[in-house]
């Protein structure tokens, strides 16, 4: 199964965006699904349903993290060089779909009980969500080598 397929299974399956982004690369950086979707859990809805950064942006950038982030604070080279694979991720999503945030992306804002209500009438979470979820997956793997992986995709 592709990683484009898995993520979007896992948020049909009732994960939030950002812990299907997060289960589905968790075996490459030998994290347990348990762990990944804990580490995902705080930005489902652009962050606790703030309507902020969207989910699946918020997942991928801890997955750049993972693979790309500093472990020394001196490490300037590696600081920079996460922050360029951030940069070009966002400027691939905000390109296709025009906002990486989630108030932006939905058309509604589901910080508020009504707008929480009237997406969930309007089946947002399940019309436009896994096509962020998709994009943020077939992103990642460009910025990363992954570029087999999304081929296979829907």
């Amino acid at each position: 199964m592709s990683k484009i397929k898995q993520a979007k299974s896992l948020f049909s399956e009732g994960y939030l965006c950002s812990q299907s982004i997060m289960i589905t690369y968790a075996p490459r950086f030998g994290l347990k699904p348990e762990m990944a979707a804990k580490i995902g859990a705080p930005f489902g809805g652009g962050i606790a349903r703030r309507g902020d950064i969207c989910g699946a942006v918020n997942g991928a950038l801890l997955v750049l993290g993972l693979k790309y982030g500093h472990l020394s604070p001196d490490d300037l080279e590696t600081k920079e060089e996460v922050y360029r694979k951030v940069e070009e991720f966002i400027s691939d999503f905000q390109e296709r779909h025009g906002s990486i945030r989630c108030k932006e992306l939905l058309d509604i804002d589901i910080s508020t009980s009504q707008g929480l209500q009237s997406a969930y009438d309007q089946q947002l979470f399940t019309t436009r969500c896994p096509g962020f979820v998709g994009d943020a997956v077939e992103i990642l793997d460009q910025l990363m080598g992954d570029d087999q992986d999304h081929l296979q995709s829907e």
